[in-house]
C-alpha cells in the first residue's frame, strides 16, 4: 500500500481484490446497461448478489442506459461497503474520440456521487482498462489526474485505487511518483 496526503485527503494505492474493500463505496467498472459482465464489473455483481443486478436493471428501466463518463449510485446489498457507485468508462478507440475527457469524467462523477452520498472512503477499479481497451499508463495519468482534484476540493477523505495485480499496480505507482513524488509505505 503506497499512499500520498494530497489537499486534505489521501490517495492510496493497493493490490488486492476490490470486492473485499471495507469502505464506505466502490466504484465498479460499468457498462451502459449496468449489465454486470466480467472482469471486476462481473465480480462485483457475484460478490454484492442478485438484489445488485435488480436494482441496476430499476435504475436502467427508470433513466435508460448510463453514457460513458457518467455514474450511478446503488446500494452495496452483500459486499462490505455501503455502497456501489456504477461508472462507465469510455471505449479505446484511437485516443482521439474523447476518451480522455471521458475517462476523467467517469472519475469526477464518482467522487461527485461519492460526496453527495456521504461517502469518506471510496475504492476505484482501473476503469475502462480491461476489455474497454483504455492503455493502462495513459489511463493512470487521466484517472491519478482526476483523483487529486477531487481530494483537493475534499470531495472524499480517501480514494484508494484497488488494482489487480503487481504488474499493474507498478505502472500506477510509477505514473502516481511523477504527478505527486514519492509516496509513503504503508
Amino acid at each position: 500500500m503506497i499512499c500520498w496526503n494530497i489537499g486534505p485527503g489521501k490517495l492510496v494505492l493497493e493490490q488486492g481484490d476490490l470486492t473485499l474493500f471495507t469502505g464506505d463505496a466502490i466504484v465498479n467498472a460499468a457498462n451502459s446497461r449496468l449489465a454486470g459482465g466480467g472482469g471486476v464489473d462481473g465480480a462485483i455483481h457475484a460478490a454484492a448478489g442478485p438484489e445488485l443486478m435488480a436494482a441496476c436493471q430499476e435504475i436502467v428501466r427508470a433513466k435508460g442506459y448510463v453514457p460513458p463518463g457518467r455514474a450511478v449510485v446503488t446500494p452495496g446489498f452483500g459486499l462490505a461497503a455501503r455502497l456501489v457507485i456504477h461508472a462507465v468508462g469510455p471505449v479505446w478507440q484511437d485516443g482521439r474520440s474523447s476518451e480522455k475527457e471521458l475517462l476523467a469524467l467517469a472519475f469526477s462523477e464518482s467522487l461527485r456521487l461519492a460526496r453527495e452520498n456521504g461517502v469518506k472512503t471510496v475504492a476505484f477499479p482501473a476503469i475502462s482498462c480491461g476489455a474497454y481497451g483504455y492503455p493502462m499508463e495513459a489511463a493512470a495519468y487521466v484517472a491519478l489526474g482526476a483523483l487529486a482534484s477531487g481530494l483537493r476540493q475534499g470531495q472524499v477523505a480517501e480514494a484508494h485505487l484497488v488494482l489487480s495485480s503487481a504488474e499493474v499496480l507498478e505502472i500506477w505507482t510509477a505514473a502516481a511518483e511523477t504527478l505527486f513524488g514519492k509516496g509513503k509505505s504503508e
